[in-house]
């Protein structure tokens, strides 16, 4: 007597672990050839930040001093990037994706580059924990007028 195969274990063939591997493979295809630009130029083209104009709110000029000394050489006059750093009047800043512990941490500890190809954020000696409350009050209010939140 001739056994008879179950039909669930053979698919077109092949095994169902390899037509899941196959089906696998695939997926990692599509989605490179489908997501790979849209991830790479996210990464590799300069980052198109948010433009804010007008005056800044009284209560917000301390932070936007700090931003100034501490910041804007990387990141650009009112947190819109430049060629060495990314601007913070962008999406992926929103609180959200990079809550206020994380702007505390970078000047603190440095950051990784994670995001875009400038490089990796250097410790900033000098600015205080008291500094970053006031740089954060300003970069989120720059986003806010922005749209991002």
């Amino acid at each position: 007597m001739t056994p008879v195969p179950d039909p669930k274990s053979r698919v077109g063939g092949n095994s169902v672990a390899q037509a899941t591997r196959l089906r696998s493979c695939l997926y990692v295809l599509l989605g490179t050839v489908l997501l790979g630009p849209a991830i790479a130029g996210g990464c590799s083209e300069q980052p198109r930040a948010g433009k804010v104009t007008g005056t800044i709110p009284a209560d917000l000029q301390a932070g936007e001093a700090g931003f100034n000394t501490y910041c804007a050489r990387c990141h650009g006059e009112r947190a819109a990037g430049t060629n060495q750093g990314p601007p913070l009047v962008h999406k992926i800043y929103e609180p959200s994706h990079h809550g206020d512990g994380a702007f505390y941490r970078a000047p603190a500890n440095g950051v990784r580059a994670h995001h875009w190809n400038f490089g990796d954020m250097p410790k900033i000696p000098g600015v205080t924990t008291e500094d970053v409350a006031l740089i954060i009050q300003y970069v989120r209010w720059l986003q806010r007028q922005a749209g991002i939140t």
